[in-house]
């Protein structure tokens, strides 16, 4: 079989469209649909089902879609390999996958103290979800990617190794000018007079939970597009937000947090491929753990001391008991 087919299935099935297949790849449309016939008579069933919006795979063609992605991606790795040696360029390109939080500062801090402690390297970095991640570490995109265990958590695959970093308390951030700033840490009772706004299933599932053990709802009434849309929404007043505490090294000047008390957690890991490992990544993985532990010093100042502890919030938090959940 021509990996230039698999390509442009694999494409297709991306893109859902055959005539959007063809125009990223340069074909026509009649040439597109006939390699992916070509393919499915070599194969013997059918791969793509058409409807109303396009095309999507069938059972079997998503089974073929996932083996060959991984066989493209090694394909173009090898042949970028035999360019850096051609060009002299013996180091391969250390490729890393961090959630949104984690690569606005803990990942790059680390990848910085790497460059610094080590040779010259090429690397790149992907934000994105823990479970897009994973899959491209699967899929042979990444070299190791920074994930968490938030909803609906990691998938126990033996095809990835997975280093615990740390554990990470989720905290509230709020405007500026919000009358609960300066004060905490409170309870998720105080504020459940309040609009509450999330960018990600994870996140969401992760305050629902929180106020459900404390026997009261948060009112996720707005839905931000990613994370930076949901810092803007607090920072103009529309809502508060659940966020992780790694994020307070990286806040906008017009936000602040308050801790919560018995706050939501999320465990924090790095995960690499079993096969073919990058030889970089186990000097980053090094480094992820030292970022991990000290924090910024932002950090402080965004968190709550004793000393400003909210007496209000500490009383309802000895009157009701938590279910364990």
């Amino acid at each position: 079989m021509e990996l230039t087919v698999w390509r442009t299935f694999v494409t297709v099935c991306r893109l859902g469209s055959l005539s959007a297949a063809a125009t990223e790849l340069g074909y026509t449309q009649s040439a597109v649909s006939r390699q992916i016939a070509g393919l499915e008579r070599q194969l013997g069933v059918p791969l793509v089902q058409r409807h109303v919006r396009g095309v999507r795979p069938t059972a079997a063609g998503e089974v073929f879609r996932h083996h060959a992605l991984v066989t493209l991606n090694d394909a173009d790795r090898a042949v970028r390999a035999v360019q850096d040696v051609r060009d002299g360029a013996f180091s391969r390109t250390l490729a890393v996958g961090a959630t949104p939080s984690l690569a606005a500062g803990i990942v790059p801090a680390a990848i910085r103290r790497l460059l610094d402690e080590a040779a010259p390297l090429r690397w790149s970095l992907v934000p994105g979800l823990s479970s897009q991640l994973h899959d491209r570490v699967i899929a042979g995109d990444l070299d190791i990617a920074v994930v968490t265990d938030a909803p609906p958590g990691l998938p126990n695959d033996p095809r990835v190794q997975r280093r615990f970093l740390g554990m990470d308390n989720m905290v509230v951030v709020l405007p500026i000018d919000h009358p609960r700033a300066g004060h905490g840490p409170v309870h998720i009772q105080t504020l459940t007079d309040q609009t509450w706004v999330e960018d990600n299933d994870g996140s969401a599932a992760l305050l629902r939970q929180h106020a459900a053990r404390a026997g009261v709802t948060a009112r996720i009434d707005l839905t931000a597009a990613d994370l930076p849309g949901k810092m803007a929404m607090v920072a103009t007043g529309h809502a508060i937000a659940l966020i992780p505490g790694v994020l307070t090294c990286a806040l906008r000047a017009d936000v602040t947090t308050v801790a919560l008390i018995d706050p939501p957690t999320r465990g924090v890991y790095a995960i690499t491929p079993r096969r073919d490992p990058n030889p970089s990544a186990a000097s980053l993985l090094d480094q992820l753990a030292t970022a991990f532990g000290p924090r910024c010093p932002t950090h402080a100042a965004h968190q709550p001391t004793e000393t400003n502890v909210d007496p209000a919030a500490l009383a309802l938090h000895d009157d009701i008991t938590e279910t364990p959940g």
